[in-house]
């Protein structure tokens, strides 16, 4: 009795401390409205939800733990089961409607169509094939726990559903963030895990739209649901095409009118898609259900401006306050997690962690090697993947709303995607550790690397690029188009395999293989090769080192010329220390390029400078790279 009140006592000082902390803070906002005596409650709430995120993304981000984590903590701290600063269940309610609105429209933004278009081979077959596969995985493992007693952890008819839902979907917020960071979109890993995540985005659309139904798995339901989705999508694109993009045309000349008005159409397709069912009985005497729900409103308002020419423009505003409206989704996610009575949500919690992981080494490894992938492809970008989706949250959110799942598992996917989010930046620190350690399994198994090609075997390359990314691409692109009689003695060693066909229709030999390994530099005959250049910065290669690899260059070849890039000064002294013959900065390149156009341009040249650039090197927009 003594414990339980001291803990009570605790509590109750640390509510009060945080609470005193925090009214301190707004003390100038709550005198400017002493005529009121004190704010109003919601935004009152808002207030305590953007304090409290701004004080636990302080810890998060000098502990580096991920921003979304660090809000559904801060929701746990404020709501009802932590410091009880926030309790009405209404304004709690609306913040996260809010939130959620306003979130799917900054995800719709972010969808473009045109680019599924365009995708090749591996990421079209495995995006489609990847998400019923792994929810037929979830269904099966909630199945046969239940076959071995853990049917108390699921008590409710969409359990075996939703869990396969929970597990088929990876974040796009932190995957495309993390990738961002690292300088990697453009690697053949953050390809690939881009297009998969906009096929998931758009599975993850349909299971919004179905989700209305899964009480009554009806065809005609289906249909109907799908069916007002398609009119709004229609309404909003006719909208878009002939309406707001004349709107735009105005409100570009003020830009703080362009996000006004990109959050105006936001609201105005909710509006549409929330009175379908009213238009179509006004015009039509006709019950029906085709109207649309607000998060799948606010996407397709997202999706349809997203193909207009103002779009990159649109999301360059939205992005400004998109924290903000993920703040207060997230906050208010993690202040509706109810207080854990049992050990069951953590049970549950843990099994999805763990079988996230599992799914993406036995689907989505699988399906990105047998489509194509060279295997260490496969496996990093199915490590990269391994968390749950911020779409999950959205749909146990729906369907915690709708009484499909239960509130315990609405919490135990919470509790997973907090641990999964935690979890990402170290698979995305080590995931080439992981694939090292993890290599002699896949030998076993039959995931082997891919064999060089016979028509190299002959190609005499005496001009070696090690590694293909911008820099090569562009490389390649010169040589062939100026000189291309170098092209047969140029010989990429490169390990994604995607690239290579277009490597060798350029006439350039091609070679599988990791630049860490010594045995593969000199089994692909760099010990007689004149000219060695090391295209990719340290920031991309993964491994080793562009220290690391002149050493060992200059040990496999001591008669070769060395060519090497580097970041600073520093490191192009070390090395030059280390064997290199030349080292380019692409700063320090792009640096003197620009010195030029700044002195063309006082000179009143520079329209001859590019005329002059354009007929030596052809157009820039019309260079056709391997990678574009």
């Amino acid at each position: 009795m003594g414990f339980q009140s001291g803990k009570i006592l605790f509590l109750s000082s640390l509510k009060r401390f945080f609470t005193a902390v925090f009214l301190a803070c707004i003390a100038p906002i709550n005198s400017a409205h002493a005529a009121g005596g004190a704010l109003p409650p919601l935004i009152y709430d808002i207030g305590i939800c953007l304090f409290a995120a701004t004080l636990v993304g302080v810890v998060a981000i000098r502990c580096r733990l991920p921003s979304i984590a660090a809000f559904l903590i801060a929701g746990i701290l404020v709501g009802p089961i932590g410091f009880q600063l926030i309790t009405n269940p209404k304004n709690i309610e609306t913040i996260s409607e809010f939130g959620f609105i306003l979130l799917l429209f900054i995800i719709g933004l972010e969808i473009d169509i045109r680019k599924i278009a365009s995708s090749g081979k591996m990421i079209v077959i495995s995006g489609i094939l990847q998400y019923p596969l792994t929810v037929l995985l979830g269904m099966l493992v909630v199945n046969g726990a239940i076959l071995v007693g853990l049917e108390h952890l699921f008590t409710g008819q969409y359990d075996a559903l939703y869990f396969g839902i929970f597990l088929a979907g990876s974040s796009t917020l932190l995957v495309i963030k993390l990738f961002q960071e690292r300088y990697e979109l453009g690697t053949g890993s953050g390809r690939l895990a881009l297009g998969i995540l906009v096929f998931q985005d758009i599975w993850a659309i349909v299971v919004l739209v179905l989700q209305p139904t899964f009480h009554s798995p009806k065809l005609v339901p289906a249909l109907v649901s799908f069916i007002g989705m398609f009119v709004l999508v229609g309404i909003s694109y006719v909208l878009a095409r002939f309406v707001v993009a004349r709107a735009f045309q105005w409100l570009a000349k003020d830009p703080q009118m362009v996000f006004v008005g990109a959050i105006g159409w936001c609201f105005t397709i909710v509006f549409i898609g929330g009175q379908l069912d009213a238009a179509v009985e006004l015009l039509f005497e006709m019950p029906t259900s085709l109207a649309v729900g607000s998060g799948m409103s606010s996407l397709i308002a997202g999706m349809t401006i997203a193909t207009l020419p103002y779009a990159h423009d649109i999301s360059a505003k939205v992005g400004i306050v998109r924290d903000f409206f993920i703040v207060l989704f997230f906050v208010g996610l993690g202040m509706g997690i109810p207080e854990i009575k049992d050990f069951d949500v953590l049970i549950l919690a843990a099994m999805i962690v763990v079988f996230a992981l599992l799914s993406r080494q036995l689907i989505f490894m699988t399906l990105f090697y047998v489509t194509g992938g060279d295997r260490r492809l496969a496996q990093i970008s199915a490590v990269r993947l391994a968390q749950v989706s911020e779409f999950a949250l959205v749909i146990a959110y729906l369907g915690g709303q709708a009484g499909h799942i239960s509130e315990t598992f609405s919490s135990a996917v919470i509790f997973a995607f907090v641990v999964t989010a935690l979890l990402t930046p170290l698979l995305f620190e080590h995931a080439y550790r992981v694939y090292a350690i993890f290599a002699p399994v896949m030998d076993w198994l039959g995931f082997k690397e891919p064999s060089d090609d016979e028509e190299d075997e002959s190609h005499s390359a005496d001009i070696v690029l090690l590694g293909f990314h911008r820099v090569a691409s562009s490389l390649l692109h010169e040589i062939h188009a100026h000189r291309p009689e170098l092209m047969k003695r140029i010989m990429v060693i490169d390990f994604n395999v995607q690239i290579h066909p277009a490597i060798r229709k350029m006439g350039a030999a091609v070679r599988y293989g990791d630049l860490a390994s010594e045995q593969t530099l000199r089994h692909a005959g760099l010990d007689s090769a004149n000219v060695i250049i090391a295209t990719v910065p340290d920031e991309i290669l993964k491994g080793t080192t562009n220290r690391t690899l002149v050493k060992m260059l200059r040990q496999i070849n001591r008669e070769a010329i060395i060519i090497s890039n580097a970041e600073a000064p520093l490191a192009a002294k070390e090395l030059y220390d280390l064997g290199a013959d030349y080292v380019y900065m692409s700063r320090v390149d792009t640096a003197h390029a620009l010195d030029a156009l700044i002195a063309r341009a006082l000179e009143g040249s520079l329209h001859e400078y590019r005329e002059e650039q354009e007929h030596s090197h052809g157009k820039v927009h019309e260079r056709n790279e391997v990678l574009h």
